[in-house]
């Protein structure tokens, strides 16, 4: 159940809830999962020279990271799936952008790609999204997101050589 974008101020003294809300893009007005993602383009600008086991190492890692850290701020808001928790957006375009080639082109493409699976949430992303509980069922929408957005990369990548 999702809920108006309003955070309350204590939020901000936490360090879960910090991170979890995006250093604060989470607590857009309008669109805080579009502004949330944003912050996963610097991620990715300091992930991009990792060898494909790191950068699977440190995404898997964030994920965990994610998954917990997620389900204590939800907890925290009594909210499941709070507007303003973007943690998810951050991993899910990580996700995508494991698939991308060098060029800011791709990171454009990869950010518009996987912001629109994550809005439209075709099947099965939707499934989960609403079935599964806790901070798992937080993310696991995301990286599904992430995934369905990277391949449709991987086919623009091949459609462009």
């Amino acid at each position: 159940m999702k809920t108006r974008n309003t955070l309350p101020v204590w939020i901000w003294t936490r360090p879960d809830g910090l991170i979890a809300c995006g250093f604060g893009t989470g607590a857009a007005a309008v669109a805080p999962g579009t502004f949330g993602t944003l912050i996963g383009i610097p991620a990715y600008w300091f992930m991009q020279p990792l060898d494909t086991g790191y950068y699977i190492a440190v995404l898997t890692a964030l994920f965990v990271f994610g998954v917990w850290i997620c389900e204590r701020v939800a907890q925290a808001l009594q909210v499941h799936d709070h507007p303003g928790i973007v943690w998810d957006e951050v991993v899910g375009y990580l996700v995508t952008m494991m698939f991308a080639p060098s060029g800011w082109v791709w990171w454009v493409a990869g950010f518009v790609l996987f912001r629109v699976f994550d809005i439209f949430k075709p099947w099965p992303i939707k499934f989960f999204d609403l079935r599964v509980p806790g901070g798992l069922g937080i993310m696991i929408d995301d990286v599904l997101a992430g995934i369905y957005a990277g391949l449709c990369l991987l086919l623009l990548v091949s459609l462009t050589q």
